[in-house]
């Protein structure tokens, strides 16, 4: 790791910033931070510039799972405030917003426009600059890429209290998108939208008997449609094992509406209803093996065999959590790990591996999702690239997890695979190397960007970055 200075000892955390933990989605490894909320660009610059010796780190809507928006002693530096639309451009399908504007936000703009944010990830609860840090990725990521790929530009505040314009080809702008933040704090970006007639999906639907009849019907339809996505049954053993159910989307035209009315009168639509909050006094232990398991039974029995043409509404087909505020809270006050790897095609063994052991260890993962990639995008520590991805949530006091992550990391990197930043929580620090080829140059580039270690956190003390 580049060696870096420590800031001078006059760079203080403003005074009145409240010191409070901070947590990920996952709440598993809080930590106490100096939170700072500028409302404007030069309170930004100000923010940035008095972080004090343990540095900074921006957060948008604390969505990342582990400890990449935490800063433990330090300051963060929490960017919604910073939420204008500046401008659309409602023919060319182009939005120039600061970062700390929602996906959720943006929909309510843009649909009644007749325009669709390129690329969702399973919640509209995070902002533009979450997003860029993250690089994040959606069910289209096979024709669509991630969210980098559609950021035309943007303005970067740096360590030395410089606002930069950066854009795809620029270093700077390979080394945020993917970055984690550590980079710099993004103000605005201008982004490319995806033309869309309704606010409705026209969704297939069918199961799969077990992993490789998923991996068959993937690969075999993918291109067909713009999203797509599987549940699997990751306590499901023997013949059944990796059994899932596959759920394929497209934006549903006009002419595909329902003869209601309501839908015809207003096509684009955009209400999304929200059930009552988790309660935040449920128990550890509710999501065990045989609670899940019997979730997952019913899960898989009650989809159809194959169902084609299904109207669903958009924000029930891409973020139907959305509907249960805080909904984290379901796996108790212990908090829950999300692990995500991808491994590349032809490493379909390992991914038979990974999901058999899993099985036979009766992991309770209930949101479990596979997925493939298409080409990666330019992003230094961007974590998608071509291959199978899988996503599952595990409780954080499950007995034995630790030492089975540690092994499944060691599995995916032989395989030449990665794990997902921006839900890590605990990878070793000696296996990133070998996930992300371009780790020297990303760090390269911060010492030379920022000697004094201005932009830190919890997950770049951790893991070296």
């Amino acid at each position: 790791m580049p060696p870096t200075q420590s800031p001078p000892p006059d760079l203080a955390a403003p005074a009145d910033a409240p010191a409070v933990p901070v947590s990920g989605w996952g709440r598993t490894a809080p930590t106490v931070a100096r939170l700072v909320r500028p409302r404007s660009y030069d309170e930004a610059v100000a923010a940035v510039r008095g972080c004090g010796a343990r540095g900074g780190i921006p957060r948008g809507l604390g969505r990342a799972y582990g400890d990449a928006a935490q800063n433990a002693g330090g300051a963060v530096l929490d960017m919604t405030a910073l939420d204008r639309i500046h401008a659309v451009d409602a023919a060319g399908g182009v939005v120039l917003c600061d970062a700390g504007v929602s996906l959720h936000r943006l929909m309510q703009v843009l649909l009644p426009l007749g325009w669709f944010v390129p690329v969702t990830p399973g919640t509209r609860y995070v902002t533009v600059g979450g997003a860029i840090g993250a690089d994040i990725h959606g069910k289209n990521h096979h024709v669509c890429g991630s969210f980098s790929r559609h950021v035309l530009s943007l303005e970067l505040l740096t360590a030395d209290g410089t606002i930069r314009t950066v854009a795809p080809g620029d270093p700077l702008f390979e080394a945020t998108c993917g970055g984690m933040g550590l980079t710099g704090v993004v103000l605005t970006a201008s982004l490319r939208l995806q033309p869309v007639e309704t606010s409705w999906m026209t969704v297939d639907t069918e199961r799969a008997r077990d992993l490789d009849d998923l991996m068959a019907r993937l690969t075999a339809t993918d291109h067909r449609h713009r999203y797509s996505v599987a549940w699997i049954d990751l306590l499901a053993r023997g013949a059944a094992t990796g059994r899932a159910v596959l759920t394929r989307g497209d934006h549903a035209p006009r002419a595909a509406l329902p003869r209601s009315r309501r839908a015809r009168r207003d096509p684009l639509e955009f209400r999304p209803s929200r059930l009552p909050a988790a309660p935040s006094f449920l128990p550890d232990g509710l999501l065990g093996p045989t609670t899940v398991g019997i979730f997952n039974e019913l899960w898989y029995r009650r989809a159809p065999r194959r169902r084609t043409g299904e109207l669903q509404r958009l924000h029930a087909f891409f973020h139907p959590l959305d509907g249960v505020p805080h909904w984290n809270r379901v796996y108790g006050r212990s908090g829950f790990v999300q692990y995500q790897f991808v491994v590349g095609y032809g490493e379909e063994e390992a991914l038979r591996r990974i999901v058999r052991r899993i099985s036979g260890r009766r992991c309770p993962s209930f949101l479990a999702v596979l997925k493939r990639f298409g080409d990666g995008d330019p992003g230094w520590l961007s974590f998608p690239t071509a291959g199978w991805t899988l996503a599952l949530d595990l409780p954080a006091g499950l007995p034995g997890l630790d030492g089975l992550l540690d092994e499944l990391d060691e599995e995916v990197a032989a395989a030449g695979g990665r794990v997902y930043l921006a839900k890590d929580s605990r990878l070793r620090p000696e296996l990133l190397p070998a996930m992300y080829p371009r780790l020297e140059e990303f760090r390269a580039l911060r010492a030379a960007l920022d000697p004094r270690g201005v932009f830190t956190s919890d997950l770049s003390r951790r893991l070296g970055l």
